[in-house]
């Protein structure tokens, strides 16, 4: 399901929001768990795969992120995972969730992964999100949680955003 901003809620800015305004308008936005060792390790992976800088990651525990969600409807503020916010910030903004979020960036990054956006369209939304589900609930067990969201490198600074170095 795709959703767009609440034109009121959408015209409310926060500190954060504003501080880093210029750096993600129209950006893909990619929200992700901070704490989760596979998200960053995903992150990482598209951080090297993303030879165009299209994309800009923010993990949801920042205030950033919190800001940015608040713009949306609440139904479109999912209780976990990742979050995919498309030309961030411009009228075509578009918000998408957990398995339609990992399609939808994938294909976004292109290259070979392209093929793989299209092989999870084959597969019916529920089923995706009921193996979604799964690694979402045992991935700490499986892969580990950190105490705090990593700091970002010097050379990922521009792209992961709202972490404080």
């Amino acid at each position: 399901m795709v959703l767009q901003p609440n034109p009121i809620q959408a015209t409310v800015e926060g500190d954060a929001l504003t501080a880093y305004r210029e750096r993600i308008v129209g950006r893909d936005l990619v929200l992700y768990d901070g704490v989760c060792a596979l998200c960053n390790g995903v992150v990482h992976s598209l951080l090297r795969s993303d030879t165009q800088g299209r994309f800009r990651f923010i993990p949801q525990e920042t205030p950033l992120a919190v800001e940015i969600l608040r713009r949306f409807p609440a139904e479109a503020r999912p209780v976990e995972g990742v979050i995919l916010i498309t030309a961030a910030l411009t009228e075509s903004e578009r918000i998408y969730r957990r398995s339609d979020a990992v399609g939808e960036a994938l294909g976004l990054i292109g290259g070979a992964w392209s093929p793989l956006r299209w092989l999870m369209r084959l597969v019916p939304r529920g089923l995706r999100e009921f193996g979604y589900g799964l690694i979402a609930r045992y991935r700490y067990r499986i892969f580990g949680r950190y105490a705090t969201c990593p700091i970002p490198t010097p050379e990922e600074r521009a792209k992961i955003l709202g972490v404080l170095s």
